[in-house]
């Protein structure tokens, strides 16, 4: 049961390193960023209990408005939350933290040490149907977590590194994956709360739509920051390049001069 719930947030963790293929991080890197993931949790939890005891959301949703504040205010305002605290503690000191694409990857990896995590309560916790439970979550919700750490390592690396709209960038580290993670869950819980057959198919192909849009702007978020760290590493070597062929023109001019003796 435990391997069965390991292995969705595995294969995503080795897919993230072979994403990263111009300047792959040191992988021991990215196993602490799964550890420090993990540890996102239990925060997580210290989070949401006092949401709840404040009454922003209920302890069950009955309704649409209870699904949407069990959505955000339960789920995805908490949990985002704990994996951007993890996250800087991971990254404050990480001295291969140095590209764009950086910023996905181990905002990914914190994600998964996250899902994983979760993933082990729910197919634990559910033994009778642990079979469907872990087959149903390896497909959307340990990728939806993957891809929600996609979009805060997007804008994270964007605020570090590029000079325009950084208060914009800095914001959206936490909103877009809020907004992600509590729409995601907003139509699961409201299909919950819902009889109607045909009201719940509806939902069923919207909750397929989102899964593939977000899917599709995941990978689509990686090839930009590819594409940027590209063009610097070309930018860089063609700069080291010509400071080269300017020292080998000095020295070649160098050596051509005359030697002339001044008399005083």
């Amino acid at each position: 049961m435990i391997i069965a719930a390991l292995v969705p947030a595995a294969a995503l963790l080795y897919f993230v390193f072979r994403r990263d293929r111009l300047n792959r991080e040191p992988f021991k890197a990215l196993i602490k960023a799964f550890g420090w993931g993990c540890l996102s949790v239990p925060i997580s939890l210290t989070i949401s209990f006092p949401l709840q005891w404040l009454g922003l959301y209920p302890a069950e949703a009955t309704n649409l408005f209870g699904a949407i504040s069990i959505s955000f205010f339960g789920a995805a305002i908490p949990e985002e939350i704990a994996k951007l605290v993890v996250l800087w503690l991971c990254l404050r000191k990480n001295k291969y933290f140095n590209e764009h694409m950086d910023g996905i990857v181990y905002a990914a990896c914190v994600a998964l040490g996250f899902a994983a995590v979760e993933n082990i309560m729910y197919v634990v916790g559910n033994e009778e149907s642990w079979i469907q439970v872990a087959f149903s979550r390896a497909i959307y919700a340990v990728p939806g977590h993957f891809l929600d750490g996609v979009l805060m390592g997007y804008f994270l690396s964007l605020a570090i590194f590029s000079p325009y709209k950084r208060k914009l960038h800095m914001a959206l580290v936490l909103v877009a994956p809020i907004v992600a993670h509590g729409i995601y869950d907003s139509i699961l819980f409201t299909m919950d709360t819902i009889e109607n057959v045909w009201i719940t198919g509806i939902l069923t192909q919207l909750f397929y739509g989102f899964c593939f849009l977000l899917w599709f702007f995941g990978i689509r978020l990686m090839n930009k920051h590819l594409q940027r760290d590209r063009l610097r590493m070309e930018a860089e070597q063609a700069a080291a390049a010509s400071s080269e062929v300017a020292d080998e023109i000095v020295i070649a001019e160098t050596a051509s001069e005359p030697n002339v003796e001044f008399e005083q």
